[in-house]
């Protein structure tokens, strides 16, 4: 990535960051421990990949100052990470690692863990209905937002993309059975976010486009993901190599094997590049949709 792009991911994520902070920022005496969970997992690291998304493509769309949206685009990765938590727990996937880092089940009791992960899914629409409150947006777009977000997470999208995969553990599946699981696990919250920038830069005949394109993206961002499972390493991935196969998980590797994996990713790489010509300056998404097919981590 080139350095200008290079210093706008960067502005993205501290704006976020920052914005991750203030919502975490009070503990009261009896609560306190499930609030530190939640900061705990978010504050773990990650690309912020979503939110970065949806402030770029309400720029894309028009508006010129897309950072006033940063709480709303937090909203998207108080999601994130409460999928994150609730993906690890014992009676999921039951990974001991995350980011390098325990996963919250295992730094926190299991209990305060799954509260954690609740308490980050109810926050996200709290931070997107005090928005309208607050007069930042309207109440019908906060109703908009509310909507997309809420079907990317329900068994449309997050959740029903989890009964799948558990549904399929320890038995064969097909091509198109993984892709209706990963276009709901993965590219439902990508998708949501992608779409929630379009709603926020008034521009809805857009939302095709920007709907076609993160489900490309999304897709070979989850096939990425499967390749680094084999071929990556503990430090690169912050997490243990081979969970994937030693929990019996359908991947795209284990059905396709990794050079038609990467075959693949390479096609819905060049998809979701060809969705971002119908927006102007798109060169920043360009690059960071390009880089995301070589991504060691």
């Amino acid at each position: 990535m080139n350095d200008m792009n290079k210093a706008t991911l960067d502005y993205y994520v501290e704006l976020i960051d920052n914005k991750l902070l203030e919502l975490t920022h009070s503990k009261p005496e009896l609560q306190g421990q499930v609030v530190e969970a939640m900061e705990y997992s978010l504050q773990a690291g990650g690309k912020r990949l979503r939110p970065v998304l949806m402030l770029e493509f309400c720029r894309m769309c028009g508006e010129r100052q897309p950072e006033k949206y940063a709480e709303i685009a937090c909203s998207i990765e108080l999601i994130h990470t409460f999928s994150l938590i609730h993906d690890d727990l014992p009676c999921m996937d039951d990974d001991d690692y995350r980011r390098g880092k325990l996963s919250c089940h295992k730094a926190f009791p299991e209990n305060i863990a799954l509260l954690a992960g609740d308490a980050l899914n109810t926050l996200a629409f709290e931070v997107i209905a005090n928005s309208a409150m607050n007069g930042v947006i309207s109440a019908d777009k906060a109703v908009m937002l509310i909507s997309v977000l809420a079907r990317a997470v329900g068994t449309d999208g997050m959740i029903g993309g989890q009964v799948i995969d558990l549904k399929y553990e320890n038995k064969e599946i097909d091509v198109d059975t993984l892709n209706i699981l990963q276009t709901c696990k993965t590219g439902a919250l990508i998708e949501a976010a992608c779409v929630m920038g379009v709603i926020l830069g008034d521009k809805l005949e857009a939302i095709p486009f920007a709907a076609d394109y993160a489900q490309a993206m999304g897709r070979a961002f989850q096939i990425v993901d499967d390749i680094l499972d084999v071929t990556g390493t503990f430090e690169e991935l912050g997490k243990p190599i081979g969970s994937d196969s030693e929990q019996h998980k359908n991947t795209y590797v284990s059905l396709l094997g990794l050079d038609k994996s990467e075959q693949i990713a390479k096609q819905l790489t060049v998809q979701a590049l060809g969705h971002l010509k119908y927006f102007e300056d798109s060169v920043f998404l360009t690059e960071l949709t390009s880089d995301m097919l070589t991504r060691r981590s």
